[in-house]
């Protein structure tokens, strides 16, 4: 079993004040579970993995493999496996002999290093390479290289510090099917780090939000996109980001512009209770729709418009309150504006729409 539990696990670096890059991290990750850690830059995610590897001290709490606590384990003695955004293959090898060398190092017999080799590279699709060196090879087989060194010492963990950031966009897409395919196979706990939260989304069974060292969130990709818990996560997950305004509240819910969005009664109460004038309203793309003149709705000036073949983007102005106000709604390609048209902007269904609290952020009661 190769659970791995992360317990109020902190990581302080020293200055004036000092920063906490990790901030009492509580994460338990199941046995044969693909979590993705997500975040912008220097949110700590990099850093909590490698508090996991051994590579960053734990100042604080402890770390868990297996049910072991390792916060004093030495990263050799840890049976975890790291794949990092460089490929870090040794340039005068072979492929089998990179693949093989963490493996001689232990003094694994001959045939079973042999065995472990070739298995891997069939998973792979590195067969016809082994004898190949790193510069003759693509960066997406080089890549896989650096996996199969991972997969033959047959670790109970696997770690992924943004391996397919050196990828183009095309090969990123292939190559992430295929980690998820390869984890799905071996059934082997996998800790994935990226900043790019398509990756987190298509990738994980479960994904953890960070923010400045504290986690924000970790669910399925799907709840993570339907019910983020506070703003953050609400902009942060989905591509196109999450529309976020703000608006005065009614008795039956807030208006905007000339569109009015009712809001559940559970949701009225909550803003009551905490005695709010205003909510933060959440609205996705998606969730927006064009709509003919005359028809409840936001006038929006158009400033840009993706066309992404069946769908396109339209990024736009309206007016709340008499304050300018960025928004962003999908629509058919065939039906996409022009520049500088202006174009009127319904809800497509109003329960598709997410309060949160203007002050801390934190999301309402639906």
């Amino acid at each position: 079993m190769a659970e791995v539990s992360y317990r109020e696990a902190s990581r302080v670096f020293a200055g004036s004040p000092p920063v906490r890059a990790v901030d009492k991290l509580d994460l338990d990750i199941a046995d044969g579970e693909f979590l993705v850690l997500v975040g912008p830059s220097g949110s700590g995610k990099s850093t909590a993995l490698r508090m996991l590897a051994g590579l960053e001290d734990v100042d604080e709490g402890a770390i868990d493999i297996g049910g072991r606590d390792v916060t004093a384990v030495p990263p050799k003695d840890r049976d975890i496996a790291m794949v990092f955004q460089s490929y870090a293959l040794y340039p005068h090898m072979t492929v089998a002999e990179n693949m093989a060398f963490a493996l001689k190092l232990k003094r694994i017999p001959k045939d079973q290093i042999t065995s472990r080799v070739a298995e891997a590279a069939r998973m792979l699709d590195l067969t016809p390479y082994l004898d190949r060196r790193p510069r003759a090879l693509s960066g997406g087989q080089r890549q896989r290289v650096a996996m199969g060194r991972a997969i033959v010492r047959e670790p109970a963990v696997f770690l992924m510090d943004e391996p397919l950031s050196n990828l183009d966009a095309k090969l990123r897409v292939e190559t992430r099917a295929n980690i998820t395919a390869l984890q799905t196979r071996l059934g082997t706990t996998t800790i994935y780090v990226t900043h790019d939260q398509v990756e987190a989304m298509t990738m994980g069974h479960r994904v953890a939000v960070l923010r400045d060292g504290l986690l924000q969130q970790c669910a399925t990709p799907r709840e993570l996109y339907d019910r983020p818990v506070n703003t953050f996560v609400a902009g942060f997950i989905g591509s196109p980001g999450m529309n976020l305004v703000t608006a005065p509240l009614r008795a039956d819910g807030v208006a905007l512009d000339g569109l009015s969005v009712p809001l559940p009664r559970t949701t009225l109460d909550a803003a009551k209770t905490a005695a709010l004038t205003e909510v933060r309203l959440g609205v996705r793309p998606e969730s927006l729709r064009l709509v003919g003149e005359g028809a409840p709705g936001m006038s929006l000036k158009v400033e840009l418009v993706e066309e992404l073949g069946a769908d396109a983007y339209v990024y736009g102005e309206v007016s709340i309150n008499n304050e300018p106000v960025r928004m962003i709604v999908r629509t058919v390609g065939t039906e996409a504006p022009a520049f500088g048209q202006t174009v009127r902007v319904g809800l497509r269904t109003p329960e598709r729409v997410h309060t949160f609290d203007p002050g801390s952020g934190d999301r309402l009661p639906d």
